[in-house]
């Protein structure tokens, strides 16, 4: 109904001036919404307390009818009417999403940072969830290649969600986005997560499930992908893993199958110039690694060994602060050197060990 609105009046100001006979022209529009918008004081107050709020915590805010709003975004039948954000908006470059469990398998999550790493070198904006899982493996994927990623939360912007992708919430900010149609201190109720997809969903001119359950989130986002026209990629995984049922799904309905990213370059090339080079299987990939700006602390690297350690332990026996072993966690996994497991453990790679 908001975009009705602003197609008929062209700005949220106007839409607040319009008479009576002229909102029941909208096609159906309800008495409700005439009445809230003509007798707007009390809504004016709260949305004037909430934007200062916003601005106050320096979070800025895009509007259907602005010009910096996602171009594809807008296309779709019901794009917000605004999204909070923090970070700095990019329409030139095409964004692809890329999304899966958040219980993924050691093969799904290489696979999710392997392929996000290289579609963002090809100047891809990576857009995912920020969940554990599939989406935390895209963002850093797309981190490492020093490329632009978005995030898309099912909360607001200062409920960052799940609490431990704190430190990756502000990387990507640092060089992406971070995006909220929310207000600011929304909790991340589970009915918000399926509204969000669409988001993604709509962000993006493809979207890519890299590993999924047959009953997952991640398929809602690919319904949706569909449903904006928009195309649907599926990465094959062992026909003995449950977490693969999703993807095979969605390859058995028509979804294209993905080897590497020029099966994806071949169908979006005309997003984005590519140079044509040499590629080999995602499972042999493995991305030059991520350098970061600050000093590593090699006191934390003496207590993690080849057996998963729990975050915990390293904050108890190293005696450091905790955001201080989050940041540099963060730091050493994006170069290589740790990696993370659920439950937030950490083990050395086998490279370093």
């Amino acid at each position: 109904m908001y975009k009705k609105l602003i197609d008929q009046f062209q700005s949220p100001e106007f839409v607040l001036k319009a008479p009576e006979n002229q909102l029941k022209k909208i096609d159906k529009i309800s008495a409700k919404i005439i009445n809230g918008i003509t007798h707007n004081k009390i809504f004016q107050a709260k949305a004037k307390k909430e934007l200062d709020r916003i601005l106050n915590k320096n979070i800025k805010i895009v509007t259907l009818n602005d010009s910096s709003y996602p171009v594809l975004l807008k296309q779709i039948h019901d794009p917000p009417p605004f999204l909070t954000y923090i970070g700095k908006l990019d329409n030139d470059a095409p964004c692809i999403s890329v999304v899966g469990s958040r219980r993924a398998t050691a093969y799904g999550l290489s696979t999710s940072e392997n392929l996000s790493y290289h579609l963002a070198k090809k100047g891809f904006q990576i857009v995912s969830g920020l969940a554990r899982g599939i989406d935390s493996m895209a963002h850093k994927g797309a981190l490492r290649a020093k490329g632009k990623t978005i995030a898309v939360l099912g909360s607001g912007l200062n409920k960052i969600y799940p609490r431990e992708n704190k430190y990756l919430f502000h990387a990507i900010a640092d060089t992406g986005v971070v995006f909220s149609e929310f207000k600011a201190d929304t909790e991340p109720f589970p009915s918000n997560f399926p509204i969000r997809n669409r988001i993604i969903a709509g962000l993006s001119c493809g979207t890519i499930v890299v590993e999924a359950a047959k009953r997952s989130g991640s398929l809602i986002t690919a319904r949706l992908a569909g449903e904006y026209n928009r195309e649907v990629f599926a990465v094959p995984g062992s026909i003995q893993s449950k977490k693969s049922e999703g993807t095979h799904s969605l390859l058995k309905q028509g979804a294209k199958l993905v080897e590497n990213e020029m099966d994806i370059m071949d169908e979006l090339h005309h997003f984005i110039h590519i140079k044509k080079y040499h590629t080999t299987p995602l499972q042999n990939q493995k991305p030059p690694h991520y350098k970061s700006d600050k000093p590593i602390d090699p006191e934390i690297l003496k207590f993690i060994g080849p057996y998963p350690v729990h975050i915990d332990v390293l904050v108890e026996k190293s005696g450091k602060d905790i955001s201080h072993i989050t940041s540099q966690l963060l730091d050493l996994e994006l170069l290589g050197i740790v990696n993370r497991h659920q439950g937030n453990y950490y083990s050395i790679s086998e490279e370093n060990h």
